[in-house]
């Protein structure tokens, strides 16, 4: 236990996700050794992205402007919509290079045991954009897990009736892994997934 700043620095270190007490006197300390030019640099991106990023008012991805820059894009298709759970999946299939339609970030999974329902995610948002009449595909990429598998089941449920084309992404084993490391229902989902070679 450190006194005054240092441990106001600590403790506010500490709420952060994914950090725990060791990383946050770590995090701490490196700041207190910083230069001077670093941590106001840290510190004006801190308050830069509180006043300037919110969300998209189409897809709820983060955005500087009223339009995140996908959904200003002419050149994607509207025909293909994508579900995610997170504005970071969107970067992460970004990434890919693949994906040429637009997305639609829920805020997160329905998770029944933290207290979050179908209400508390922004699915009345999806259903009145599903409601135009102009998305064809809707591709469910929510993360392979309960939470995930649970929010997508839910959504399939609520789109089919609709006419709309709903897929799944396929998950399976990783490239570069081994089978003898893959648990069961990788290995199983894998097996489903598989295609024509």
């Amino acid at each position: 236990m450190y006194e005054g700043a240092i441990q106001d620095l600590i403790d506010e270190l500490g709420r952060l996700p994914g950090v725990g007490p060791k990383s946050a006197q770590r995090i701490a300390f490196h700041v207190l050794s910083a230069d001077p030019a670093d941590v106001n640099r840290l510190a004006g991106a801190l308050r830069k992205v509180k006043d300037l990023v919110r969300f998209c008012t189409s897809c709820y991805n983060v955005a500087e402007s009223e339009q995140c820059r996908i959904c200003r894009d002419p050149r994607r298709t509207d025909e293909v919509l994508c579900v995610v759970e997170e504005p970071k999946d969107v970067v992460a299939i970004e990434r890919t290079g693949e994906f040429r339609g637009r997305y639609h970030v829920l805020g997160g999974a329905i998770n029944p045991l933290e207290g979050i329902g179908p209400d508390n995610l922004r699915i009345r948002e999806l259903m009145a954009r599903l409601g135009g009449g102009t998305v064809r595909e809707l591709i469910l990429a929510t993360d392979p897990n309960t939470e995930g598998e649970a929010t997508a089941t839910y959504l399939a449920l609520m789109v089919k009736p609709m006419g709309i084309a709903v897929t799944r992404l396929a998950s399976g084993l990783p490239v570069g892994g081994d089978l003898e490391y893959a648990d069961e229902i990788t290995l199983g989902r894998a097996f489903e997934g598989r295609r024509a070679v």
